[in-house]
């Protein structure tokens, strides 16, 4: 069981959310007394753990039926999770963040209590049965960009940040790479999504038109990027390597589209590259504030 949760949260996945929270309470926090310093530590391992098997265990019992289906399940790309160990997963998924949760709620504002509501809607609708935002083409995207913008965001809310022109710019920008990230990943799926009767926006516009709109959000976020101050606009050449990474499939068929999950592998680890210089990119940034 234990095993199981673990591969359902999708460890390889955990920094994606957690980093963004971090990052972004670190930089907008005024001071970093012992309360925000015990803020931060509960907030990432939230987001790190919790939050991860929340997300991706719910999906993974709503989505059995079709994960039967879908050669990626069973690995890191996704749990396929036995019966046996669904109403386990569903308790775990539901209890391990309520103190973490109660927590942020109270050290929290009103502006942040509301985006940790948002965010929390949004892992739970995106799965659960009569909702499934994931069924709903172009919302699904939209949808699981939020679980990746939302921890950032809230950890701005978190820590009192002011919106600014080039701060929306930036959350804008990595809103559309969610999207586009989504999209691409439906492509791979549309065999086994259509099989099952699942709806999804590579499965309604089809797989080339999806890659091409993936590539268009991500080089529109790149474009946005060039919005921010001096030295974040470095960040638009980021866009690049994703873009570069969906171009082969222009033309696919949605035939030819199981084979995007080699894009979509080598995505997994552009991740962890542009994760290094983002890093490095925040770092000169709070050097130079």
């Amino acid at each position: 069981m234990i095993r199981a949760l673990l591969l359902t949260s999708r460890p390889l996945s955990w920094v994606n959310t957690a980093y963004p929270f971090a990052a972004a309470f670190l930089l907008a926090a005024p001071r970093l007394d012992a309360l925000a310093v015990a803020t931060v530590v509960i907030g990432t391992a939230f987001f790190l753990v919790p939050y991860n098997l929340a997300m991706y265990g719910i999906n993974d019992v709503f989505d059995y039926e079709s994960d039967l289906r879908n050669p990626r399940k069973g690995g890191v790309e996704g749990a396929l999770l036995r019966p046996a160990h669904h109403r386990a997963t569903l308790w775990t998924a539901s209890l391990l963040p309520l103190p973490f949760v109660v927590y942020l709620v109270i050290v929290g504002n009103g502006v942040s209590d509301l985006v940790l509501a948002i965010s929390l809607f949004a892992v739970v609708a995106y799965s659960v049965a009569r909702l499934r935002f994931k069924e709903r083409p172009f919302l699904d995207s939209l949808t699981s960009s939020t679980h990746f913008v939302s921890p950032a965001v809230f950890g701005l809310a978190l820590a009192g940040a002011v919106p600014t022109a080039s701060l929306i710019a930036l959350l804008l920008a990595y809103f559309l790479w969610g999207c586009a990230s989504h999209a691409f990943g439906a492509v791979q799926d549309i065999g086994a999504d259509r099989e099952a009767g699942i709806g999804s926006v590579a499965t309604v516009i089809g797989a080339r038109a999806t890659v091409r709109l993936a590539l268009g959000l991500y080089l529109a976020a790149g474009v946005l990027l060039l919005l921010t101050p001096w030295p974040g606009s470095l960040a638009a050449i980021l866009a690049l390597p994703y873009a570069a990474n969906v171009a082969p499939w222009w033309s696919v068929t949605d035939a030819d589209a199981p084979g995007a999950n080699r894009g979509w592998r080598r995505f997994l680890w552009i991740n962890y590259v542009t994760g290094f210089l983002v890093t490095l990119l925040l770092i000169w940034w709070a050097l130079t504030r």
